[in-house]
């Protein structure tokens, strides 16, 4: 463990092995912080801040301050940071509020410069968050989701795995899994193709997509006449079963399509 003279270190802090902590680093009393994690100059860990192992919080970042939420009444809630995440500066994670009563990055996930994640968002593993990306409250982020730089995306808004969404583009809708999204409105324009052969889908598995999306976003205007026809036309697979199932679990839609 290397803790620097300069840095603020409450004595209720529980640090783990080898954790570097530079100068004027501010680390409250309820922390907790995973063995090999590096804390950069200037960071701020406040009360909830739970952090993992070989993570890098850079300087400026602000993790587990109270929520801007009028309602907040100070409930005891976290701010998590999965094992072997990186925090770029100046980033700011809010803890959450009695709803999810955390807000959590979960592994191996990248949050680039000045990203805001607010209160009780949930963001998978393996996750890409560029420069300058707001999220409202309440945001779900499945694993390995990209969202490029100036997106901003409204509460209680579900972004599904494996998605990518283009730069400064605003996300009122939910964007289902596998796809490619940009343009104002928020829209459709193909499979994530790249992504998923990179991340070992095959030909088969990237085909099978390709004709759901074909049938739900290009060929059909009425998204729950398009679902229908995929259960009556389509063989039963895992790719068809995620995409119906987020579907019909996105009460309020989801983006638009090709054709709309």
């Amino acid at each position: 463990m290397s803790i620097s003279k300069l840095a603020s270190v409450h004595p209720d802090a529980r640090i783990g092995k080898d954790v570097v902590i530079e100068p004027f680093a501010t680390i409250y009393g309820d922390v907790v912080i995973g063995d090999g994690t590096w804390i950069g100059p200037n960071a701020v860990l406040m009360d909830g801040a739970r952090i993992g192992s070989k993570c890098r919080i850079f300087p400026g970042a602000v993790i587990s301050a109270i929520p801007q939420d009028l309602k907040f009444a100070g409930e005891r809630t976290t701010a998590e940071v999965g094992d072997g995440s990186t925090i770029r500066e100046c980033v700011t994670i809010n803890r959450g509020t009695a709803d999810r009563e955390k807000t959590a990055v979960g592994g191996n996930s990248l949050l680039m410069a000045y990203v805001h994640l607010a209160h009780d968002c949930i963001v998978g593993s393996n996750v890409v968050i560029a420069n300058s990306v707001n999220l409202a409250g309440h945001v779900t982020i499945d694993d390995w989701a990209i969202l490029e730089g100036n997106v901003a995306v409204q509460q209680f808004i579900h972004i599904g795995a494996h998605s990518f969404i283009a730069g400064a583009s605003l996300v009122r809708k939910n964007v289902p899994p596998f796809v490619k999204a940009a343009r104002e409105p928020l829209s459709y324009i193909g499979v994530n193709v790249v992504g998923l052969r990179r991340r070992g889908f095959n030909d088969e598995q990237v085909a099978r997509i390709e004709d759901i999306y074909r049938e739900i976003f290009v060929r059909n205007t009425n998204v729950d006449r398009a679902v229908q026809n995929v259960l009556q036309t389509m063989p039963r697979s895992h790719e068809r079963g995620v995409i119906v199932d987020f579907i019909n679990n996105s009460p309020k839609g989801i983006m638009r399509g090709l054709a709309e």
